[in-house]
């Protein structure tokens, strides 16, 4: 499995994906099909927490009111699969690995990971 969880109007996302080549992945804009359960399980499968997956700038949490010290990992969970802006992003998954996010240090494991395949 290689999957690229994304979304389209997500610029460094776009810039993301543009630096790698993905002909051998599948492109999944999430906004347009969003993650399904069995995908969520994979990602938390490798990722170890929900958590980890969640995105703490989603506009979302302000218009829920949410407070994200008092969620729990069935929290993330089921906010994850409600709205797709709950997702980090990118997510690149493979059967073995998972890169969230866009921060320098996942860049470069990312960059690792297509240098070394």
């Amino acid at each position: 499995m290689k999957k690229v969880f994304y979304l389209n109007t997500c610029d460094t996302c776009r810039k993301i994906l543009a630096q790698f080549s993905l002909k051998d992945w599948e492109l999944r804009e999430i906004k347009k099909e969003p993650i399904t359960i069995e995908e969520l399980e994979a990602m938390h499968k490798i990722a170890g927490s929900y958590e980890e997956l969640f995105s703490k700038k989603s506009t979302q949490i302000k218009l829920r009111e949410l407070d994200l010290k008092t969620l729990g990992e069935e929290d993330f969970k089921e906010l994850l699969l409600d709205h797709y802006t709950f997702l980090r992003r990118p997510v690149f998954l493979t059967d073995k690995e998972i890169f969230i996010g866009n921060d320098k240090k996942n860049i470069g494991e990312l960059r690792d990971h297509f240098h070394s395949n």
